[in-house]
């Protein structure tokens, strides 16, 4: 760890250990904290296996948290750039779109509107392209142009992102919690 006024901080990096769902030994553990800006402290961890590539990443606090319910209107392009953190345990609702469950295969991760936007693009064009009904398609279809809309700031969206863990946020102004 160094002491300048980025806070760089060292990953820690564990190999060789027992992947749960292949049982070899090609399991890959990481921990990194990170300083991010409005928010503190965060240990970001993950588990890559080389053999079956099961991934499981999460962000946590480094201290203990109250549960979080924020939203935020998207009406800009400039907007695609505002930072979110997304624990494993927290639900992100994008209205009239859909949402991003907490499960067991959930990831946490630190990313912007963008990045939660093109996450969701991604789930409705797998939609698209495997369903084989046509209202199914025509759905997902406009969807897509909806998020895509959105992301050139010409359409606006509101986003929740609730977490009972209080291991998420939405860095900004414009993020309003209840």
């Amino acid at each position: 760890m160094t002491n300048d006024k980025n806070q760089e901080f060292e990953m820690e990096e564990l190999s060789g250990e027992t992947c749960p769902f292949c049982n070899q030994k090609t399991l890959t553990l990481r921990e990194a904290p990170r300083d991010v800006p409005f928010f503190g402290v965060v240990h970001v961890f993950s588990m890559d296996c080389s053999n079956c590539n099961y991934h499981k990443a999460d962000v946590e606090a480094a201290e203990e948290r109250e549960p979080v319910k924020l939203s935020i209107e998207v009406d800009s392009e400039e907007d695609m750039k505002i930072r979110v953190i997304k624990s494993s345990t927290a639900t992100v609702k994008i209205a009239h779109v859909g949402s991003i469950e907490p499960g067991e295969a959930a990831n946490g991760y630190i990313t912007n509107i963008e990045g939660i936007l093109n996450r969701m693009k991604k789930q409705v064009e797998i939609i698209r392209d495997e369903s084989d009904d046509r209202a199914d398609v025509k759905k997902a279809k406009n969807i897509i142009k909806k998020i895509t809309r959105v992301m050139w700031g010409q359409d606006k969206i509101k986003i929740t992102l609730n977490d009972p863990a209080g291991n998420s946020a939405i860095i900004s102004d414009k993020a309003v919690k209840s």
